[in-house]
């Protein structure tokens, strides 16, 4: 049995229906059963993650579990620990974890260092695992545009291998279907290529219709402009520290994972826009 957390979420959703689609029983574990995808093969229990014993419950019979990252509050890493301790005590027998590429305790996203403490708690658990570090989400570069057509943040000319999730979930369920061969290793999953920031204005520009440019903001730009969502310190600093750990080159290698793990290259921005035209 595999077991699929976030089905209800971009990820964990691509993932449930690939291996829907390959035939594969699974249980999906859901925070919501109602917004659980309907899906031949698969059966689906409800927990969240600090929920111990409903996560212990939902696991019993999981022998592979892809463990989706879980939504972005100051108590992610403390949910996440928990529920490493709960598949532990379910004895799950491999965890195939969405990490963040660079995880490092002292990493310049600070969200990327709630993964590596995740990482470490895997790695003390018993169990087997496998880390997918995916980079920054490609999918999501054209939001990242404004109103205005001005991609805003204190990137500098720092590069980022950015990855779409169709391959970051190719690549997990690749694992999911054989994980023994993959057991203790970190993949980094990028694109083909990393761009700046300059670079992506001028793809956009040429593949959306509109004219879209790069305004190289300060850190305390940066931070002022954000100001205008209202949100708790931690999120400013993690929107911020995304950019700066850009500039810091903390996301600028390209890797052949996704193509080690699923037999064909990962998709690029261009090649993106031309099959997701806006």
């Amino acid at each position: 049995m595999i077991g699929v957390t976030g089905a209800t979420g971009g990820l964990g959703g691509r993932v449930a229906r690939a291996l829907a689609e390959r035939g594969v029983a699974q249980r999906l574990v859901v925070r919501d059963a109602s917004r659980a995808p309907q899906l031949p093969g698969a059966t689906v229990a409800v927990a969240d993650y600090d929920d111990r014993d409903a996560a212990v419950a939902a696991l019993d019979g999981v022998r592979t579990l892809l463990m989706v990252s879980a939504a972005e509050t100051a108590e992610r890493r403390a949910e996440h620990l928990a529920f490493v301790a709960a598949a532990a005590e379910a004895e799950v027998a491999h965890v195939v974890y969405t990490s963040f590429y660079g995880a490092a305790p002292d990493a310049t996203f600070t969200l990327a260092r709630d993964h590596w403490a995740t990482e470490e708690a895997l790695r003390a658990s018993g169990m087997a695992f496998t880390f997918l570090r995916d980079c920054f989400y490609l999918d999501f570069i054209p939001h990242l545009v404004g109103d205005d057509g001005v991609i805003r943040g204190p990137a500098g000319d720092g590069r980022v291998a950015a990855v779409t999730r169709d391959d970051i979930a190719a690549a997990a369920v690749a694992v999911l279907l054989d994980p023994a061969p993959h057991a203790g290793l970190t993949y980094d999953l990028t694109g083909p290529e990393a761009l700046t920031f300059t670079e992506i204005a001028a793809i956009l520009t040429l593949h959306t219709g509109r004219t879209v440019t790069y305004h190289d903001e300060t850190v305390e730009e940066a931070y002022a402009s954000r100001l205008r969502w209202e949100a708790p310190p931690w999120q400013y600093d993690a929107w911020v520290s995304t950019y700066t750990a850009i500039a810091h080159g903390e996301m600028a290698g390209v890797t052949d994972h996704v193509e080690r793990l699923t037999g064909r290259p990962p998709t690029g921005l261009t090649a993106y826009l031309e099959e997701n035209p806006t």
